[in-house]
């Protein structure tokens, strides 16, 4: 079968750049390696600015009484009467003392909703949450109020660091759920006109408390 003069140019120059293959830009580089230059500021600091950036609310609490204070004070604020929260483990450093009231029945009709979460990833500013977080998947979907309870020592620099810590903590059995929330719902119309709040919660807010999860 004839092979068309055509045809035989194109296959001529691939030959040719098979036998002179253009060096690797980086060739010491196995793909491996983060795109994104490591911030010099703090974590927490990178984090802050960002998902600041995206609309969140954050706080910076030094230890989880200071936390308790502050949440108080905002829903003191906000004259909110029904908080959705069925974590164990949140229940338990939020105790007793506290004023507010707690609906554990119901996430249709709270006024706000508080989660802990997996990690958070500075460089984006967002929330990652998994199926730990009991019903994570639709508070963070259907309540107005999204409240975030956080520890300093989950937060990491990329998603790649928290998708590789995530794998070693399942031993590669992932979780039913991974989400990554930043911010607010968020969306936009023709006009670039921004609207919040359309497919998920009105407003977020991060708690940072500056002592490792126990």
């Amino acid at each position: 079968m004839r092979v068309s003069l055509s045809k035989e140019k194109i296959l001529k120059k691939v030959r040719e750049a098979l036998s002179n293959p253009v060096p690797l830009p980086f060739p010491k580089s196995e793909g491996t390696a983060s795109m994104f230059p490591k911030q010099k500021d703090e974590l927490e600091i990178l984090f802050a600015q960002e998902f600041t950036k995206l609309l969140g609310k954050f706080a910076f609490c030094v230890s989880e009484m200071d936390m308790k204070i502050q949440l108080q004070q905002l829903i003191d604020e906000k004259k909110w009467d029904k908080i959705y929260c069925v974590e164990n483990r949140l229940l338990k450093v939020l105790g007793d003392d506290t004023e507010y009231k707690l609906n554990l029945s119901s996430l249709s009709n709270c006024e706000a909703a508080i989660t802990s979460c997996k990690m958070l990833v500075a460089r984006t500013g967002s929330i990652v949450m998994t199926s730990e977080q009991q019903n994570g998947r639709t508070v963070s979907a259907y309540a107005p109020v999204h409240i975030c309870i956080a520890y300093i020592n989950q937060l990491v620099y990329d998603t790649k660091d928290a998708l590789k810590l995530i794998k070693e903590a399942y031993d590669n059995r992932l979780p039913s759920f991974i989400t990554f929330a930043s911010g607010p719902s968020r969306t936009a119309d023709i006009e670039k006109t921004l609207v919040v709040g359309v497919h998920g919660p009105k407003e977020v807010y991060l708690f940072l408390i500056d002592e490792p999860s126990k």
